[in-house]
């Protein structure tokens, strides 16, 4: 009897297939992640240094860099739900640098343009309110211009009593600016007799930055794939634990922020003990 070899027949594999595939195997990570992560503690702060817009928007072939800026800005309602789905209580974002000002002149002006629309759009987010959610923008004002120094003051006053949940937006800010800012207040109460120089303390210190009253931050996250501060929050970062991920901040999703809460749920924090 001739032998005949035994053929495979190979179907190309339909899209649909793939896709529901992958759609299942991402729904079981995510579940898998979701019990592990609400399982342990959590943190109290997190601080959040969004970057990559600019880079998302080349590698997606959007038409400006600034369409970049206007999809990260939309990101933000969806991490906002997730830390209140997590039951954090703060979230520090850095939203513009006082570096970020030495950009060109238009990218600056579109993305002013993009935080004062986000200001706006916080007012009257039903989300704010039913959430009690409080809003504290962060930095130096004098830079800014007045319409957007009337939305800040707007949405402060607007969310005051709010005790639920605080958003932080750190907006012309450095941390080296911050500590000097600290240092001239001390000094002029010291000059004025109001301060003895004994009296200057770590404690006292942190009563004079701009988040008087708030816990440093537990967590630090940082997208993009950069592993740098960049100024933020430089002396509340002290015992931070920090994590970065490659993800540009626009493609930032809820199990990245997940992955990161379970990573500083693993650390021993000793805080140099």
């Amino acid at each position: 009897m001739p032998f005949r070899a035994n053929t495979i027949r190979i179907f190309p594999v339909r899209r649909p297939i793939v896709q529901r595939v992958s759609s299942f195997l991402y729904r079981f990570y995510e579940g898998l992640l979701r019990r592990q992560v609400f399982a342990s503690r959590m943190p109290h702060h997190v601080g959040l240094i969004v970057d990559g817009n600019r880079r998302y928007a080349m590698a997606k072939g959007l038409a400006k860099r600034s369409d970049g800026h206007r999809v990260g800005s939309d990101k933000l309602e969806d991490f906002l739900s997730w830390c209140l789905d997590l039951k954090i209580k703060i979230v520090t974002l850095y939203g513009f640098s006082t570096e970020n000002y030495n950009r060109s002149e238009d990218e600056v002006s579109e993305v002013m343009e993009i935080i004062l629309d986000k200001l706006k759009t916080l007012q009257t987010d039903p989300v704010i309110q039913r959430e009690g959610v409080k809003v504290k923008v962060i930095g130096q004002r004098q830079s800014l211009s007045k319409e957007m120094v009337q939305e800040i003051e707007a949405v402060e006053k607007m969310t005051q009593e709010h005790e639920n949940f605080q958003l932080n937006i750190a907006l012309g800010y450095g941390g080296r600016a911050e500590i000097i800012d600290a240092v001239r207040e001390i000094s002029t109460k010291v000059q004025a007799g109001e301060l003895a120089p004994e009296q200057i303390n770590e404690e006292l210190f942190s009563d004079h930055l701009y988040t008087e009253g708030m816990p440093d931050p537990d967590l630090i996250i940082r997208t993009s794939g950069e592993e740098r501060l960049s100024g933020f929050l430089l002396w509340q970062s002290a015992y931070s634990e920090l994590y970065f991920t490659e993800v540009f901040w626009p493609a930032f999703r809820k199990i990245d922020y997940w992955r990161a809460i379970r990573v500083w749920q693993q650390r021993d924090r000793r805080f140099g003990a």
